[in-house]
């Protein structure tokens, strides 16, 4: 039985942040509790979680053990105190970018609460709007991101429609040199998202910056999406000041674009603050206490100050995964987060050129 103060809330600023770590750290590591994976490696730590990780700040003491989740057994990575009652939402992969994919274990319980925090404007649209059909052009399969659309979708009242996307190929084309292939690949995406859009009542659009700004390029597909989308959602792959700024006022205006700052590595991501902005970029919040982002110096692994760029560092905090510190592949600005947030909120988020000694490839996604 977990402490009530695991439980997932989208109020969660009654919560104290360092008594929440500690009750999460009896979860993790006790036996009648805690999952294979953290049970075996505990005695590897150097340190003992249930004693000497008291607080937020002694987070830092774990060390980036993302990449054994490329091969480590699913089971392995359910805690045993969820039981039976706890129903799987999906088995969910990180893009591949940097190597084989990372496999985690997304629960029911835990993505319905973090769509309900996502989706507050979301939700606000469509109390204006009424029901509205989703089209969604992002990777599905292994991949978080389809399965969110389908959520969203239910939360719009109306049906989705979808299109097959296969990113990783669309990487592979990149990294051979086959860049007249990729680009012949998202064209053929363009054009079966293109058909939907002639022919059916889209109201909400999900995609890639990259595939909305190919999307941008058709004058005939822009008035289409004028005409009837009334949000725009995108995640994944960067998107500039210019080009965010080129999208909300001339080609879309009036269209909110609700970006979301995610990754399979935290089992969600941020969201994008509603209004403001730094230098031009949306400023993304992470749903604390259970996503909890730092910004450090690449050389040094020190913190950065805010309003300066580093790298980030990402955390998931809950009863259903323990994913702390782990470096991600982008760059971004540290933004300080709202009263009450943990951590540090970001903005201009851009990959690094390489990562791990292997070149990073954004491609669609």
């Amino acid at each position: 039985m977990s402490s009530p103060i695991l439980d997932i809330t989208t109020d969660p600023s009654r919560i104290d942040p360092d008594e929440y770590v500690r009750e999460l750290m009896q979860w993790h590591f006790r036996p009648e509790t805690g999952c294979s994976f953290w049970l075996r490696r505990a005695a590897r730590l150097g340190f003992d979680p249930l004693t000497d990780v008291n607080g937020v700040a002694d987070l830092a003491k774990f060390p980036n053990f993302i990449d054994e989740f490329r091969d480590t057994a699913i089971e392995d990575l359910i805690p045993r105190g969820l039981g039976q009652s706890q129903q799987i939402a999906g088995i969910y992969e990180s893009s591949g970018t940097t190597g084989p994919p990372k496999r985690f274990v997304m629960f029911e319980e835990w993505l319905e609460g973090f769509l309900s925090w996502w989706g507050d404007r979301l939700d606000e649209i469509v109390a204006e709007t009424g029901p509205l059909n989703s089209l969604a052009i992002v990777p599905s399969g292994p991949h978080m991101f389809g399965e969110v659309t389908t959520r969203w979708a239910r939360r719009c009242g109306g049906v989705k429609f979808t299109v097959d996307l296969d990113p990783r190929w669309v990487k592979v084309l990149i990294s051979q040199g086959r860049t007249g292939d990729a680009d012949a690949y998202a064209e053929h995406i363009v054009d079966q998202a293109a058909h939907i859009l002639r022919t059916q009542d889209v109201g909400v659009l999900a995609t890639t910056p990259a595939l909305l700004e190919r999307l941008a390029r058709h004058a005939d597909l822009v008035d289409l999406i004028n005409k009837s989308v009334r949000a725009i959602i995108w995640s994944g792959a960067q998107m500039d000041a210019d080009t965010r700024e080129l999208l909300r006022s001339q080609v879309f205006p009036g269209i909110p674009l609700l970006g979301i700052y995610g990754s399979t590595t935290i089992l969600g991501g941020a969201k994008e603050r509603h209004d403001e902005e730094f230098d031009g970029n949306p400023v993304s919040d992470p749903f604390s206490p259970y996503i909890f982002f730092r910004v450090v110096d690449p050389e040094t692994g020190e913190e950065v100050g805010f309003g300066q760029r580093g790298q980030v560092v990402m955390s998931h905090l809950t009863k259903y995964a323990l994913l702390p510190n782990n470096l991600e592949r982008d760059m971004a600005t540290r933004i300080k987060p709202p009263e009450g947030v943990i951590g540090s909120s970001v903005a201009g988020v851009g990959p690094v050129s390489t990562f791990g000694g292997t070149p990073v490839i954004e491609g669609v996604y």
